[in-house]
């Protein structure tokens, strides 16, 4: 067998053994943050806090959250607490599993800021 021909194969074993891992991917559920927002908690506002607090969420594959979790805070449970709230409510674009709808856990960063 020629060089060229054993590297061909060697090229086409790898593409076609690596091919299952390229179908198997999992894309994380996704949300349209401008149609989704949390309001400001009263006493935060008044005590002017402001911070981001990062988020993990559990969405099914209709699109609801299953679960919630903060993976880190803002620094005030106030706030942690409304966004956990409000984002939960909200409706995900479903995850996939092999291009299918399916439930995933995705991560949220949400940013209180004051004006």
């Amino acid at each position: 067998m020629s060089k060229n021909k054993r590297w061909l194969s060697v090229i086409a074993a790898v593409l076609v053994s690596s091919a299952p891992a390229a179908f198997a991917a999992e894309v994380p559920a996704a949300f349209d943050a401008k149609n989704c927002k949390a309001e400001y908690p009263k006493a935060s506002l008044m005590n002017e806090e402001q911070g981001t607090v990062s988020m993990s969420f559990l969405v099914k594959s209709d699109g609801s959250v299953a679960d919630s979790k903060v993976d880190k805070s803002s620094g005030f449970k106030n706030l942690d607490k409304a966004a956990i709230k409000a984002l939960s409510a909200c409706k995900f674009k479903p995850g996939t599993k092999d291009g299918a709808p399916a439930e995933t856990w995705t991560k949220v960063d949400y940013a209180w800021k004051l004006d």
